[in-house]
């Protein structure tokens, strides 16, 4: 059946307001955006992956002064997989307090609910080289 233009704005809005909940602390909320047993793989940062909200709320809590002030999201990428459910790959651009900024992808499956469009599963890649490392 594919996903329609609905769908579209509905799972691109999904993942934007990611950013506006994370940077006013409304992380109880994130559950307005993630599947109950979805899985946050911070892997990349030497981390075991997340699983559920408890779990990404206790870790942007311990990370405290050193979460972004500012969660962007650009260069949004969709994919059909199948009827309730999508492929999302993302830019994401972190700006810290003292001005520095860092920049990820996201690799996001995004599936249909009775509550709607939910993240089901994120990966998270940093970026560390220019042009992914292969200069």
């Amino acid at each position: 059946m594919g996903f329609t233009a609905d769908d579209r704005t509905q799972i691109t809005e999904l993942i934007s307001m990611h950013g506006h909940l994370c940077d006013s602390g409304e992380l109880e909320r994130l559950d307005d955006l993630f599947t109950p047993d979805a899985v946050y793989d911070v892997s990349d940062f030497g981390q075991e992956p997340l699983l559920g909200s408890a779990a990404r709320i206790e870790a942007a809590r311990a990370l405290g002064e050193r979460n972004p002030v500012g969660h962007h999201v650009t260069n949004v990428v969709l994919t059909d997989v199948a009827d309730d459910r999508v492929h999302a790959r993302t830019k994401g651009i972190g700006v810290y307090a003292d001005g520095t900024a860092g920049s990820v992808t996201y690799e996001d499956t995004i599936v249909r609910t009775p509550q709607g469009w939910r993240i089901s599963h994120r990966k998270i890649r940093a970026h560390r080289a220019p042009l992914g490392g292969r200069a």
